[in-house]
């Protein structure tokens, strides 16, 4: 048991290292969007950290497989640079403690995973959806430019205006576009502003004297529309327009949809605490390392499997999403490379000492 608690304590103390390290990279990396858009004026500066806080939430369930995947390559590798290992083997303590002693630790981390992914993940991808429908609305006038375009991808929407009264918080001469469904909506008019109607506060947009064209992709159903005010909910052109409108919905409804983007979306979530699993215990083998070759020496063919092994289940997930493959094999089978590579890195020490025996 001392030797084991050893064992994990060196794994444990890059997990945790590189766990803030990685949430600290990708927390910077996703607030550049964010950051460019509140400097716009396009999103309000206080609800800018809310949404980074709820994207960094959301990447845990890859950030911590990850971050314990490297761990166990760079503590264990460390442990045969320094010829501890061998010490550790001559001592009785076997390759299959040491695979159950990562076991352990990665069980406990798949739990967290788990919970994270069924349960966190949709409930952070509402609040972020909810957050940027509703951004949209706040708009800080004086730091917007006339004559530019705006996109406000978050929200699927096109935003220009020839001039801006602030002091009345008019823009002026607008051109506004959205996609709804299968159909665009693109509106002139020569005012508009932000507003909310509803007992809810539901985010809207408010145009003044202009045209209003409703154009189906596929061409059977264009219509246009003169107005004197027309008023656009934006929460609601965001509910029926949003790409990723699955990946809010809870674990218990996707289980029960045939939709292939649902099947998909449900089978990455339960497949996120396996891969903790599978990637822990595959980085045991690969972060065997002849003495004084250093500790990172694995590091690189390490990461190399793992981009490979992300990728595909990248790729698989798609085909999913697409129809191509069906809920069998689904993405369950691109979990079940690593275990062959374990598998294969587990017996190759056996069956080499088999021959030279022989």
């Amino acid at each position: 048991m001392i030797i084991e608690r050893y064992l994990i304590r060196e794994i444990t103390q890059p997990f945790v290292m590189g766990s803030v390290m990685l949430v600290v990279v990708f927390a910077s990396y996703s607030s550049a969007d964010y950051l460019a858009d509140a400097a716009a004026g396009l999103i309000a500066a206080d609800t800018v950290l809310t949404l980074i806080l709820l994207k960094t939430l959301i990447s845990f369930e890859i950030l911590l497989p990850t971050a314990l995947y490297l761990s166990v390559v760079v503590g264990l590798g460390r442990l045969h640079t320094d010829s501890e290992m061998t010490a550790i083997t001559a001592s009785g303590i076997s390759d299959l403690r040491v695979l159950k002693a990562v076991f352990r630790l990665a069980l406990l981390v798949a739990v967290l995973v788990g919970l994270l992914s069924i349960f966190t993940r949709p409930w952070a991808y509402r609040q972020a959806y909810d957050l940027e429908a509703r951004a949209v609305t706040q708009f800080d006038l004086s730091k917007l430019e006339a004559g530019r375009f705006y996109a406000l991808k978050r929200a699927n929407h096109v935003l220009f205006a020839e001039g801006i009264d602030a002091e009345r918080n008019r823009l002026e001469d607008v051109f506004f576009q959205g996609s709804q469904g299968d159909s665009t909506r693109v509106i002139f008019a020569s005012e508009a502003y932000p507003s909310s109607v509803g007992e809810d506060a539901t985010p809207a947009m408010v145009f003044v004297d202009g045209y209003a064209y409703q154009l189906d992709r596929h061409g059977r159903q264009d219509s246009t529309l003169a107005f004197g005010t027309l008023t656009v909910h934006l929460a609601g052109y965001r509910n029926q327009s949003m790409g990723y409108k699955r990946r809010a919905e809870p674990t218990s409804r996707l289980a029960r949809s045939e939709r292939p983007k649902d099947i998909a979306e449900f089978q990455w979530r339960m497949t996120a605490p396996i891969a903790v699993v599978l990637l822990a215990t595959l980085a045991v083998p690969l972060s065997r390392t002849a003495p004084r070759r250093g500790r990172y020496a694995k590091l690189f063919l390490a990461v190399l499997i793992y981009a490979v092994y992300y990728n595909l289940g990248a790729m698989a997930r798609t085909w999913v999403e697409e129809g191509w493959v069906g809920p069998l094999p689904g993405i369950w089978w691109v979990h079940a490379l690593p275990l062959c590579m374990l598998g294969l890195l587990l017996w190759r020490p056996v069956w080499r000492l088999r021959w030279n025996r022989a």
